[in-house]
């Protein structure tokens, strides 16, 4: 009887395997083995969606340049598309403004926090320091700002890392700028990478993409208040690579890019993997929806760090439609 009753437990658990694997759908796959555009891009990254004008917009934080596409153009006239303004700071992310045309101006993370870029001139005035979270303090010249995003209530989240050419350091912080008083106030320390931070279709949950630990903390957001609850970890990340910069669609699924897995992975609103895009090179930096589409940067490679094709494509802007639309930023709000 003892022999029959484990028989029967050993069936039961093989036909509950067979099951799931029946249920369990594959991950989706798309592949992208041609860049959309390459300027051979040091450290592409910050891709953000101008939709007033179709234009989109990223970086090069090692070149300090900021690049702006008109969408319009054809692929055959894409590079004299390209609007290009170089800065004397690592400029890290752009947003637009709440009732600025940004065709004229838009808010920037450079060095020492958030200001605003006069499109035009090509000038730039911080409106709010890393410094002005403590009293009496002065600008650090170790640090630089990172990734960020403005969150419902129209506040600039910004990080701060090491800055680049020094040992990289657990010594930068992530920052809240309110642009109505004009303060910083330290809201994580210490963080190594602070990257992509964002927000649920109903706008409760804030993601943060903490690279270093290879983790997506999730907290509580108050719709009401803005203060934000004690993090959890919402998807650790299992490979040799990094997690970067990332977005939301609007079904709740994360689009995460992995930085040296030349990938990007769909993560589910329960934090289960769903899908991946595969790319031709390695560092995978960050992605921004147009529509459906979802344009990818990626960072440079040394000869030697990879094969031929992985270093002759890195630092180019990639594209994948994807079938699913992303979320609109929030807009910065500024006295």
């Amino acid at each position: 009887m003892e022999k029959s009753s484990a028989g029967s437990k050993l069936e039961k658990l093989a036909a509950q395997k067979e099951t799931e694997e029946e249920v369990t759908p594959p991950l989706q796959r798309w592949h992208v083995d041609l860049p959309y555009l390459h300027l051979k891009c040091r450290l592409g990254e910050g891709p953000y969606y101008e939709s007033a004008r179709h234009y989109l917009r990223f970086v090069d934080i090692k070149k300090k340049q900021l690049h702006i596409v008109d969408l319009y153009k054809s692929k055959a006239d894409i590079e004299e598309a390209v609007e290009t303004i170089q800065l004397d700071t690592p400029v890290t992310v752009t947003a637009d403004i709440d009732g600025v045309d940004p065709h004229e101006r838009f808010a920037i993370g450079a060095k020492y926090g958030v200001a605003v870029l006069d499109r035009r001139s090509g000038k730039y005035e911080y409106v709010s320091r890393f410094s002005s979270a403590a009293e009496g303090a002065s600008d650090n010249e170790r640090i630089r700002s990172n990734d960020g995003a403005i969150d419902p209530h129209g506040r600039f989240w910004l990080g701060t890392m090491t800055d680049i050419g020094l040992d990289l350091q657990p010594e930068g912080s992530l920052y809240l700028f309110d642009g109505r008083t004009r303060k910083a106030r330290s809201m994580r320390h210490p963080v190594t990478i602070p990257n992509s931070i964002s927000w649920s279709p109903d706008k409760k949950t804030m993601y943060f993409t903490d690279s270093v630990a290879r983790t997506i903390f999730a907290r509580d957001y108050d719709l009401e208040t803005g203060e934000v609850s004690e993090e959890r970890v919402f998807y650790k990340h299992d490979g040799p690579g990094e997690p970067d910069g990332h977005r939301i669609d609007v079904e709740g699924n994360l689009w995460q890019a992995v930085y040296g897995e030349s990938r990007v992975l769909k993560i589910s609103p329960q934090g289960e993997l769903k899908g991946e895009i595969i790319l031709p090179t390695k560092n995978i930096t960050c992605v921004e929806f147009v529509g459906t589409e979802l344009y990818i940067t990626t960072a440079g490679m040394e000869e030697g760090e990879g094969d031929k094709d992985e270093v002759e494509l890195s630092g180019a802007l990639f594209k994948v439609d994807v079938f699913v639309e992303g979320l609109k930023p929030h807009l910065f709000k500024l006295n």
